[in-house]
């Protein structure tokens, strides 16, 4: 008489220990919940430690396996050191999303239509946060990775990373800089197993969308679009929920997208066509 087959473990192909990035509201909160729903460790980081620590206490409380630290991702040594404690505390990172992000508004040149000149500090902060920060996060991540060849890493950029946007320069450019720097390391660290890809979201209910609406200026606006700024609408007629982008972000970190890199992949609603 033989034994019976041990019963089939369920697996979401997604990485063990996964570190998110701006996961104390937003994009980043809803991929760390989404991951930590499969059973997966998600290391949770962000600069805002009130709200980090009152998200991660709420994933705790419904079950699930995270942690938190409060960093400043412009910061590489801290980084390597938060990373370090991960990679102890939780074990082996095998998934990095870069979600954390800033947005300045402002014109590129004095005089235009466009608002008040983008000042230099602006503009150093944004590509800081936005591309240097990435730069630090996968300087500290992605050596052990190669290492063990295996992972799979997604940058969260932005819509206007590749298409114009007026009064948005410093931030379409410095997410620019961010979907380049993903790709190029995408091609450079593709022989040790690993998957660089960006997923590029358009308007998503955010804090940091709904920071720059006001009076006569909202949602509806946003979905109509303005000829007056060179902005076409969104076709589907809504803006995104953070969840939309967080789907496409575990998607891409799982095995199901085990032969995508290099990608960049628009969550938009149409708005980009």
């Amino acid at each position: 008489m033989t034994s019976a087959a041990p019963p089939l473990v369920p697996t979401t192909g997604l990485p063990a220990v996964t570190v998110v990035t701006g996961a104390a509201s937003g994009i980043g909160l809803a991929v760390a919940r989404k991951l930590a729903s499969t059973g997966a460790k998600v290391a949770m980081l962000d600069n805002d430690e009130v709200r980090l620590q009152a998200s991660a206490e709420a994933l705790r409380a419904a079950g699930h396996a995270v942690r938190s630290w409060t960093c400043d991702v412009r910061q590489a040594l801290a980084i390597k050191n938060i990373i370090a404690d991960v990679e102890h505390s939780l074990g082996p990172i095998e998934g990095l999303a870069s979600v954390a992000g800033i947005l300045r508004l402002g014109a590129l040149v004095d005089g235009s239509d466009f608002g008040a000149v983008t000042s230099l500090e602006d503009w150093r902060t944004s590509f800081d946060v936005n591309a240097t920060g990435l730069l630090n996060l996968v300087q500290a991540v992605v050596p052990a990775m190669a290492q063990r060849k295996r992972g799979a890493l997604v940058a969260v950029a932005s819509n206007a990373a590749s298409t114009p946007r007026a009064g948005m320069g410093a931030y379409a450019a410095s997410k620019a800089a961010c979907v380049m720097l993903t790709k190029c390391l995408g091609l450079e660290v593709a022989g040790h197993g690993i998957r660089c890809n960006v997923v590029s979201p358009g308007s998503t209910y955010t804090p940091m969308q709904e920071a720059f609406w006001g009076p006569g200026f909202g949602a509806a606006e946003v979905i109509a679009g303005d000829l007056s700024r060179h902005r076409l609408g969104i076709p589907l007629g809504r803006i995104a929920n953070p969840d939309d982008v967080a789907d496409a972000v575990t998607y891409l970190l799982s095995d199901q997208a085990r032969h995508i890199t290099m990608q960049e992949l628009v969550i938009d609603g149409g708005a980009t066509f």
